[in-house]
């Protein structure tokens, strides 16, 4: 099986997108087509494989040669930091991870003034690091969902996540004060497939980089 390329995907919209992707240069997988519980699809013919994991263990699966080649989002390798190559910007999945506080709380403040805040987030690591750099002592609370409600419930009176069209933090009172960083969809290769298996890789990267590039040309 080492001839095989495979790849770990995030279920739901991202690998959706990403199939789309790859279907532009040939990369394609019938049997994902259909409605199925498998966590794992080949292209015997083509040798390709296909994993479906949570997102957030895509860049574990790589790291550790599992997979040869994944996708995902700029702020899970920022938030873990593991050991692999990012060649690519996919350009979809756009959004924004931002600091957010309550409305009325914004009204009267100066992010400039903080000096110590308690920040609820499910990214502890980017959020020390980010308040760090700015000098400002930060209590985390690690959560794993509706961040949103932190401040609804005095958890926190600020918090970091991410945000797309920002109709759910409208919706709980919430305003964003700061963008921490803005975030796509990243392809990321795992260092020893990358010369193992150095002239698949690399043509999908080129074939990738033409796609992404054309797209990029056509929408500005």
């Amino acid at each position: 099986m080492s001839d095989w390329i495979t790849f770990a995907l995030p279920k739901g919209r991202i690998m959706e997108d990403s199939m789309e992707l790859f279907g532009q240069i040939g990369i394609t997988c019938p049997e994902m087509a259909k409605p199925s519980r498998k966590l794992v699809f080949e292209n015997r013919e083509e040798k390709f494989r296909f994993m479906a994991v949570r997102a957030t263990d895509v860049p574990t699966y790589v790291e550790y040669g599992c997979a040869d080649l994944g996708v995902v989002g700029r702020d899970t390798l920022l938030e873990q930091g593991k050991d692999l190559y990012e060649p690519l910007d996919l350009k979809f999945g756009y959004c924004r991870l931002v600091v957010a506080e309550p409305k009325e709380l914004c009204q009267g403040d100066d992010p400039a003034s903080w000096s110590n805040i308690r920040v609820a987030t499910k990214y502890p690591n980017i959020t020390e690091r980010y308040f760090a750099a700015k000098g400002i002592q930060v209590e985390l609370i690690k959560l794993y969902g509706s961040i949103e409600l932190a401040p609804l419930v005095g958890l926190s009176e600020r918090i970091v996540d991410l945000v797309s069209t920002g109709g759910t933090m409208k919706a709980n009172n919430l305003v964003e004060v700061e963008t921490i960083a803005e975030v796509t969809s990243r392809l990321i290769v795992n260092r020893a497939s990358l010369k193992t298996k150095h002239r698949r890789i690399s043509r999908i990267i080129h074939d990738l980089e033409q796609v992404v590039g054309d797209e990029v040309r056509i929408s500005t």
